[in-house]
């Protein structure tokens, strides 16, 4: 039996446990032995790096012919209509994508679904390097925003399920490290352009989206090449589906607690888990699950359109305020990424423990708010200091971004559902705020020809929605025990 149809996927790495034997009865027990682990977790913590290797993969490839665009348009001669099909395909595949991966992650486990989708990533990003015209590099790119949009459920998925429930480093938290992995591959593409942009001669400059869209096979091969070593199926997927024993040996190499099914135990599948069938994505809509439902959406739909409308059009947005070449634009917008999204994306990971993601997120939309009025009210600068405010104020919304919306909207998707629809409840969530990040970068461009900077009034009722949703529904995912929703009738107690 292969790795891709074994049906708990247990690493090689990591040694055998010889502590106390801690018996397993049920799959609420492993989910219990997870939540309130205190071993070291060596290889937890590889595994949970590794899902983060699939965000960088999904940020760098979104991001990755920011720059390029010019290039492919001018060495296929495209229209309009044509730039625009290759720029929107990796978007489109990554609405489909999400879909088909909330179920697939569901349906056959974490690890088939993460390993599946690495090997998209590699095709398709030799295939936008060798493209031969415009066909077969949208083509590429809606391959590849396959590959993105099943990635991100799987990816939350493990970050969630291979955390301990409370305390410094817990589900919200690792959950929260996809925003400053995001970030760092934005910044990361922005310092591969930089670096060729410098080295390739004038004559070649044409390789550089090329070469930037197949560098994106590099790191999906190293996680391939190091699958079998060091992941391992979710223990808590694995129980869900009546696989103690498989449970049991994830448990005992990746956390280094001695488990063992006891000889009583119910290998059966819990009765109150929901078998994976597309009809959960309705289950999304009901009983208590609706109102948590409704804020994910909202948050995340907020967050990707503003976002989405700055941090994309930033290098417009710039060159309107300042006259600057290339070069230039390349470093502020590298600068900004890093000093204000990444270290707010750290913020939030430090912080959510013991603030809570509600709160984080309602302060994140409140500066983004403030900082669209400001640019807004800016409007073009007349000189150096206003120039300078509308610089700040673009910071403080990356800054808002960072350690509000853009880590948290993820979390109330991820810990808002137990184990049984978390893959569908990211999948749902990732499909519309994929569709919101298209609509934004659809329109961006049309709304700022038309307005001018009077676009920031647009853009700023998106953070004002987030955060009258954050206020009617007043719902705390982090240190909640959600998994417990899928062996008990009545929900566990909410955390004070």
């Amino acid at each position: 039996m292969t790795d891709l149809t074994a049906e708990s996927h247990v690493a090689t790495a990591g040694s055998e446990p010889t502590g106390e034997t801690l018996f397993i009865r049920q799959a609420a027990d492993v989910a219990t032995l997870v939540n309130n682990s205190t071993q070291a977790r060596s290889n937890a913590h590889i595994v949970i790096a590794i899902a983060l290797g699939g965000v960088f993969l999904d940020a760098y490839d979104l991001g990755a012919l920011a720059f390029g665009m010019k290039d492919v348009t001018k060495e296929f001669g495209l229209t309009p209509a044509g730039a625009g099909m290759v720029a929107s395909a990796i978007a489109f595949g990554a609405i489909v994508g999400a879909l088909i991966g909330g179920y697939l992650t569901d349906k056959i486990g974490r690890y088939r679904v993460f390993m599946a989708d690495m090997f998209f990533f590699v095709v398709a990003a030799l295939a936008c390097a060798f493209a031969p015209n415009e066909y077969v590099l949208a083509g590429a790119r809606f391959v590849m925003g396959l590959g993105v949009g099943i990635d991100l459920p799987v990816a939350m998925a493990f970050l969630a399920e291979f955390s301990k429930l409370k305390g410094r480093g817990n589900k919200a938290a690792s959950i929260a490290m996809w925003c400053p992995t995001w970030y760092a591959a934005i910044s990361v593409s922005y310092l591969l352009v930089l670096f060729f942009y410098s080295v390739l001669p004038e004559a070649q400059a044409g390789w550089l989206w090329r070469i930037i869209l197949g560098f994106g096979a590099v790191p999906a091969l190293l996680i391939i090449a190091v699958r079998s070593r060091y992941m391992s199926e979710s223990p808590v997927w694995a129980a869900n589906q009546g696989d103690l024993h498989g449970a049991a040996a994830i448990l005992r190499r990746s956390y280094g607690i001695n488990a063992q099914v006891a000889k009583e135990a119910d290998l059966t599948p819990a009765v109150p888990v929901r078998r994976a069938s597309w009809r959960n994505y309705g289950e999304l809509f009901k009983g208590i699950y609706l109102r948590r439902t409704l804020l994910a959406t909202v948050t995340a739909v907020a967050s990707a359109f503003a976002y989405n409308a700055v941090a994309f059009g930033l290098p417009v947005i710039l060159s309107s305020f300042l006259a600057q070449s290339m070069l230039t634009t390349i470093l502020v917008s590298l600068a900004l990424n890093l000093l204000f999204a990444f270290v707010g994306g750290l913020l939030a990971v430090r912080l959510v423990p013991r603030l809570g993601a509600w709160r984080m997120t309602v302060a994140g939309y409140g500066c983004q708010f403030v900082a669209l009025l400001g640019l807004a009210l800016v409007g073009r600068p007349d000189d150096g200091t206003q120039a300078a405010v509308s610089v700040a104020m673009l910071a403080l919304f990356l800054l808002g971004q960072g350690f509000g919306p853009g880590s948290h909207t993820m979390t109330f998707a991820s810990l808002s559902y137990p184990t049984s629809l978390r893959g569908v409840g990211v999948g749902m969530n990732q499909t519309l705020m994929r569709g919101s990040s298209t609509l934004s970068l659809f329109l961006f461009p049309l709304l700022s020809a038309a307005l001018g900077t009077n676009v920031f009034w647009v853009i700023g009722l998106a953070p004002l929605a987030g955060l009258l949703a954050l206020l009617l529904v007043r719902w705390e995912p982090s240190g909640y025990d959600v998994d417990a929703e899928d062996f008990t009738a009545e929900p566990p107690a909410r955390p004070q």
